[in-house]
């Protein structure tokens, strides 16, 4: 059954919200999300280059392992080359499907997020205690690379009623399933505040590539127009932007080379205005000076 309202936040709009900085005074925390996700063979979500026809679906399955075995691996030249940290936003599944792919995100300093246990199946659809069980699953795993998680992105960007709930019993600071906002947001939960922190689904690779057709020009258009329109808002008030990436998609030999001219054109613009971080320091910094609406 339908409802009227979520009850997780209130309406208040951009305008009429206190004003604050960054860190060292900036005002456009810039981060990027890239998704670590691993599929099932001949069987639950995914998604697809072109209409499946049978199962096994062999085109689209091998078409996004390529992003783990070789899409991922061109990104992260591009990242290291720019120096630029992410946030990993990992399946617990590709810890044992893709060995050293996760290890390599926490050896090149990325934070590790939690993206559910696999990108074969969403979340929302569990009973309660199924997916407190998930969820504790995924948090023990990515834990044991060293860090515990202190953010969730959902799979399919799917939750239930009481998935906000669940990750802060659980202990999580961060959920980046929300796109209604350019600032992070307090969500209620039976269990005190959890952070809702920006994640775009327009600057985002799967919807605009996928979905709407547009090739890596265009999606790199996007960012550059964004990163413009968010600057010239910047003296009235504080934004995020986070880019989500696919290396199944943004990691295609084609599609890296529009990718890095718009992030190098950023970074050899070097702007005082923009804070190059990650979605878990937005957090952090938003709890510990309790800024968040």
């Amino acid at each position: 059954m339908s409802e009227p309202e979520h009850g997780r936040y209130p309406y208040r709009p951009i305008v009429d919200r206190p004003v604050y900085d960054w860190p060292g005074g900036k005002r456009l925390a810039l981060y990027l999300g890239v998704n670590h996700e691993v599929f099932d063979f001949g069987g639950g979500l995914g998604a697809e280059l072109a209409p499946s026809q049978t199962q096994p679906d062999v085109m689209n399955y091998a078409w996004r392992d390529y992003g783990n075995r070789v899409g991922v691996w061109r990104l992260f030249d591009l990242f290291d080359r720019l120096q630029l940290r992410t946030t990993a936003l990992l399946n617990a599944d590709v810890l044992d499907r893709c060995p050293g792919l996760a290890e390599a995100c926490r050896d090149r300093g990325d934070e590790i997020a939690a993206h559910g246990g696999s990108n074969a199946r969403a979340q929302g659809s569990l009973f309660r205690s199924g997916e407190r069980s998930l969820i504790a699953d995924v948090t023990e795993r990515l834990t044991a690379l060293g860090t515990r998680p202190t953010g969730w992105l959902g799979p399919w960007i799917s939750e239930s009623k009481v998935t906000p709930d669940l990750l802060k019993e659980a202990g999580y600071r961060y959920v980046l399933d929300w796109a209604h906002d350019d600032q992070p947001t307090r969500m209620a939960t039976r269990h005190g505040d959890l952070l809702s922190v920006p994640y775009s689904q327009e600057i985002n690779d799967l919807p605009a590539v996928i979905q709407r057709k547009q090739e890596a020009e265009g999606f790199a258009t996007m960012i550059r127009d964004t990163v413009t329109q968010l600057l010239s808002e910047a003296d009235r008030r504080p934004v995020v932007l986070g880019i989500a990436l696919h290396p199944y998609i943004m990691g295609q030999a084609h599609r890296v080379p529009p990718l890095a001219r718009v992030l190098e054109e950023l970074r050899q613009a070097d702007d005082p205005r923009i804070w190059w971080t990650t979605a878990g320091a937005i957090a952090k910094h938003v709890a510990e000076n309790d800024l968040a609406v």
